[in-house]
């Protein structure tokens, strides 16, 4: 007869812990994500040539296609809403993605690592302008434009293949570009984007309800602190005569009013600093836009430069390091203030079917004005021709910059090369080529 064993008595249950592994994973899954999207934002400010429009087509390349922080319509979003705003626009989407990704600390970070390359390149070619040579510079850059041009032409072709779907769209991305190409005023890009978007919200009711909205509740923290720098700056400038804080009140003020870019931005701070206030002279301010055209980066960086020879006066080296810093920090901070105000209540707003609605022709606008881009950006490229090695009857050479806008859009539509290979490529022609 077998004698049944007695039931073990079962192992004691262990403690479980249901959050803080999760949340120690979480926030090493989200802090590991902001260094690698830091990395790509260093690429990108070193590589990303050509001022806003290449950038967003570098941005399209590695953030969306490549990485995929976000889908292309939220890209064009988040560019276009950056482009209502005064500031630079290309250092704004960047910035807000960096906030999408992992909030207010990793978008300052953003901002940092952006500027960073450009406004040191600047505030060094400031303090060795008298043994910098442009022409050299030019050189160097000569087969950028071109690719760049290209890196744009491709961005027009991957966001049309994306976001015109409609008759609408067509008719409205068609319509821009001509307006864009055309009219090529400060406050044409803004106007443009908001007529397109008034064309589409007719349609709203097509959009389904959102049954349960959150509500719309607008944080104006950072619109007062926009608003209570630009004024505080302004009245310890006048009060204290200062050259630091008046050179910051000075690029503060520009930042929060211009729209449309480095171009737009140049006129302006000709008149102020060279013209009105004779900081630097007519040569020394041409010499540094044309040397912050062919640098990677944002273009509103020629603030360091303007900063850094205001500030000569005072005498020494780190008084011009002083001024740079300065004139980085006044320019770049409105937008990022302005854009910070906006897209905190920005996801809640979009709820509604009219904004929802708006959405589509404002991404047709903005795809228009890409294409007009590609066209604004080539013609001011140098008539250069490549010699043949033999002659097709009467032909001995072909014109240059098509081949190499052409080369650049076909490697882009492989896929197989990255961008940053193309930029290196070009730059060492460039270095190794006679201009």
């Amino acid at each position: 007869m077998t004698v049944p064993t007695p039931p073990t008595a079962p192992h004691p249950a262990a403690p479980v812990s249901l959050t803080p592994p999760l949340r120690r994973s979480g926030k090493r899954t989200r802090r590991r994500r902001g260094i690698i999207f830091l990395k790509d934002v260093a690429v990108l400010a070193l590589t990303a040539f050509g001022g806003p429009q290449a950038h967003l087509a570098m941005f399209f390349r590695l953030l969306v296609d490549k990485r995929r922080y976000i889908s292309t319509p939220e890209l064009l979003e988040l560019q276009a809403l950056c482009a209502l705003l005064p500031g630079p626009t290309s250092t704004q989407t960047i910035t807000v993605i960096g906030f999408r990704l992992g909030g207010p600390n990793l978008a300052y970070l953003t901002l940092l690592v952006w500027m960073a390359p450009s406004v040191t390149l600047m505030t060094l070619a400031a303090l060795a302008l008298n043994h910098l040579d442009p022409a050299r510079v030019a050189a160097l850059v000569q087969f950028v434009q071109p690719v760049a041009v290209g890196f744009v032409a491709f961005s027009a072709y991957k966001i049309a293949e994306k976001v015109i779907h409609t008759k609408t769209a067509v008719g409205l991305m068609v319509a821009a570009a001509m307006m864009a190409y055309f009219f090529q005023l400060p406050w044409m890009l803004p106007l443009l984007l908001l007529a397109g978007g008034a064309v589409t919200t007719v349609r709203y009711r097509k959009h389904a309800i959102v049954q349960k909205k959150k509500p719309l509740r607008v944080e104006w923290a950072n619109f007062v602190l926009w608003l209570g720098i630009l004024v505080g700056a302004a009245v310890l400038g006048h009060y204290t005569q200062l050259l630091p804080v008046r050179l910051f009140e000075n690029f503060y003020r520009n930042g929060s009013l211009v729209f449309g870019g480095g171009q737009v931005l140049a006129p302006l701070l000709y008149a102020e600093f060279v013209e009105f206030k004779h900081y630097l002279t007519g040569t020394e301010f041409l010499s540094g836009l044309g040397l912050v055209q062919a640098m990677p980066g944002p273009n509103f960086s020629i603030a360091a430069y303007i900063g850094a020879l205001a500030m000569r006066p005072a005498g020494g080296n780190g008084m011009q390091v002083l001024g740079a810093l300065v004139g980085a920090a006044g320019i770049f901070l409105p937008g990022t203030f302005l854009i910070f105000f906006v897209i905190r209540f920005w996801d809640r707003l979009r709820q509604y079917r009219v904004v929802q609605a708006s959405l589509e022709g404002i991404n047709a606008v903005s795809a228009g004005l890409v294409c007009a881009a590609t066209f604004l950006l080539y013609h001011p490229l140098p008539d250069r021709l490549l010699e043949l090695p033999f002659h097709l009857g009467p032909i001995d050479s072909l014109p240059l910059n098509p081949l190499l806008v052409g080369a650049t859009f076909l490697l882009l539509l492989w896929e197989k090369v990255p961008s940053v290979v193309i930029i290196a490529v070009a730059l060492l022609a460039g270095a190794l080529l006679p201009a």
